[in-house]
């Protein structure tokens, strides 16, 4: 590709690099009424169902317009009745407190857990609020990108079981790059976007279900647009029909994205890689003298949080601009209480560009 045309490498959390064949199929045109168009939705639905529950038909899946945020939002807006039932939300990071706030300001019955930025979710912390008082949902993020942290959403879910619990999780930044499986896991409810480990472009969310818990909540939904439900059992009945115009050209992309993970081994294989992208990039830049924010037995391997230096002439967008010239895109960070940076390794991301991204880095260290 010229350099023109993609003069940067994204290390951020989504949108990511993607493929050249991924974008070419864009450059298509479909009609959301089209049978051959339906059939796509179709297959994506069905791909996702076995990534996160194999085979299994107590599992389903829907697709629903816009980031990731409003999938969430439509979750959390539609599985609880509107005159009772009180959840129970896990936050350790941005992501966590914004489901705090989707909660609050549907107005929902609600308790939030806060361990704070970098503390990590303690199993036995939810256990004790759950037998002191009386909850019928949880939910949770899997990968925390504030901080990369990994949270541990397989003991949660057991706790959720053995509470009875209606179990959601947010899997935006692991799902497609992380093992997941709903069924032994407990999860009601897992909420992902297209532009994430799948390595698609922005457009879409998606939420795979139990089928059981997706018939149960006709009627709850808080918004029109975000009535989950409503957009399953549209998809269900209409062989994948959108209720309101869907992101066409970014659901071929998607399709695209699943056929080049399935290329790439599958999720295990694509786990190693980005496993791999993380280590060698966390032993990089200490190499340079970056130091992480969390301990290496948090740390996912989505995206990393360096601390930034301790250096008076140290500026982040200075820093940052050094390497977007160089062929590198990062993240700042978003730790109130740490001055710091992330860097993503998902998307089309190898060993050799981490190798490069350290070059540049060093590089561009232009305090020392």
């Amino acid at each position: 590709m010229p350099e023109s045309e993609n003069p940067y490498l994204l290390l951020t959390p989504g949108p990511l690099s993607t493929s050249r064949t991924v974008k070419d199929v864009m450059l298509r045109d479909w009609c959301t009424w089209d049978d051959d168009y339906n059939q796509i939705v179709q297959q994506i639905r069905s791909a996702i169902v076995n990534l996160a529950a194999g085979s299994s038909a107590e599992y389903t899946s829907v697709l629903m317009q816009g980031s990731g945020t409003f999938s969430v939002e439509s979750v959390i807006g539609s599985v609880m009745p509107k005159d009772s039932g009180k959840l129970l939300v896990l936050a350790n990071g941005a992501y966590g407190k914004r489901l705090a706030t989707i909660s609050s300001m549907l107005h929902l019955n609600h308790l939030v857990l806060d361990w704070g930025d970098t503390g990590e979710v303690i199993p036995e912390d939810v256990e004790r609020i759950l037998e002191s008082d009386s909850f019928t949902h949880l939910v949770m993020v899997h990968c925390e990108t504030t901080t990369g942290m990994l949270n541990p959403i397989e003991q949660i879910g057991e706790i959720a079981q053995k509470y009875a619990l209606c179990f959601i999780v947010d899997a935006m930044s692991s799902f497609g790059g992380i093992p997941i499986d709903m069924e032994q896991w407990g999860i009601d409810f897992l909420i992902s976007s297209a532009n994430k480990c799948i390595q698609g472009v922005p457009g879409f969310g998606f939420v795979v279900a139990k089928r059981e818990s997706m018939e149960n909540i006709k009627g709850f939904a808080r918004s029109h647009s975000l009535d989950l439900h409503d957009q399953w059992k549209t998809m269900e009945t209409a062989n994948g029909k959108w209720r309101f115009t869907s992101p066409t050209h970014v659901v071929r992309a998607f399709r695209q994205a699943l056929l080049e993970l399935d290329e790439e081994g599958g999720i295990e294989n694509r786990h190693q890689r980005y496993t791999q992208n993380q280590k060698q990039l966390v032993a990089g830049f200490r190499k340079i003298g970056f130091q992480t924010l969390l301990d290496d037995r948090l740390h996912s391997p989505i995206i990393t949080t360096f601390l930034s230096p301790d250096h008076p002439e140290y500026d982040f967008k200075k820093f940052y601009n050094h390497l977007k010239a160089r062929g590198f895109v990062i993240y700042p960070g978003k730790v109130t209480e740490y001055n710091c940076f992330r860097v993503g390794n998902i998307g089309e991301v190898y060993s050799t560009d981490i190798d490069k991204l350290v070059e540049a880095a060093s590089a561009s260290m232009y305090w020392v």
